[in-house]
């Protein structure tokens, strides 16, 4: 028995308007370029195509693999050099797509041996994709793209299977070999999430970032933070989404219902590419849902 989302158009549209605002972080990634002002204009537009932020937009750089998305008041901005890991989420009606892309800040190809790394890894992947496929064909096939341009792929950074409203639905996608050996299932969806990495191979965890999801139904004890769940699920959303003073205030008090993300640093101190598309799993292959015509 397959197992196909019965709102497979919803799926395919929130993929189609995370792609689209990928590219447009992506354009917009230059020097000079307030990190604040990039993520809210990626999600504008995800709002304004009529879907629904997933995530915040991860704006990792560097030696940030993952998790970094702009504070209320933030000043950052983008430098010249930067390698930018532009990481986006949209969902119509809990139907979720998560894409990502890797770009060098000012149009230089310091890192390009980085970007490919990374945007052939995910590639390899989805080539292996198709029902009853061992998850750890994926990995390995992964794994091998990126160690043919002499880097490393990041080890525990792994891509994973989507549901309505769970971002992470439990099985891991790898990327390198002998993690799992799980399978594929026809109708699924799933994120495959190539790092790559001129550094150790794994990251460690940073500061906390502004990023945080429901635990759980904090109950109507507390009615704006309930109102809030309503809104979010338990996918994750950022303080800047707040609507008003008491949504604020709410999230302050619920703190004990909340998960914080710490952001993913490189432990060896390396730069990190990041690609990643969502695929659904067909019989004979995978309709792969992020990539744009």
């Amino acid at each position: 028995m397959t197992r196909y989302p019965p709102d497979l158009e919803n799926w395919r549209r929130a993929a189609r308007i995370a792609a689209e605002a990928r590219e447009l972080g992506a354009r917009r990634a230059v020097p000079g370029a307030s990190m604040r002002e990039l993520a809210d204009l990626i999600e504008e537009s995800i709002r304004a195509a009529g879907a629904q932020p997933a995530f915040p937009a991860n704006l990792s750089r560097n030696v940030e693999a993952a998790h970094f998305t702009p504070a209320v008041g933030d000043t950052l901005t983008l430098a010249e050099g930067d390698l930018l890991k532009v990481d986006v989420g949209a969902h119509v009606d809990g139907a979720v797509a998560d894409t990502a892309t890797t770009v060098e800040v000012g149009g230089g190809r310091r890192f390009e041996n980085l970007r490919l790394a990374a945007r052939e890894g995910v590639e390899a992947g989805i080539r292996v994709v198709q029902a009853g496929v061992d998850v750890n064909e994926i990995g390995r096939a992964v794994e091998s793209v990126i160690h043919a341009r002499g880097l490393k792929p990041i080890r525990d950074l792994c891509g994973h299977s989507i549901e309505r409203y769970v971002l992470h639905a439990g099985k891991s996608i790898p990327n390198v070999t002998g993690m799992s050996h799980e399978r594929l299932e026809e109708g699924e969806v799933i994120a495959i999430e190539p790092f790559a990495t001129n550094g150790a191979g794994s990251i460690e965890n940073g500061e906390f970032g502004n990023i945080q999801r429901f635990r759980r139904d904090p109950g109507p004890t507390e009615p704006v933070l309930q109102a809030l769940y309503r809104r979010f699920q338990t996918l994750p959303f950022s303080a800047r989404w707040a609507t008003s003073d008491a949504d604020t205030a709410a999230l302050k008090r619920g703190r004990r219902h909340l998960q914080s993300y710490p952001v993913f640093v490189e432990r060896g101190g390396g730069f990190v590419a990041q690609a990643e598309h969502t695929v659904l799993v067909t019989a004979d292959g995978a309709e792969v849902l992020t990539r744009l015509p």
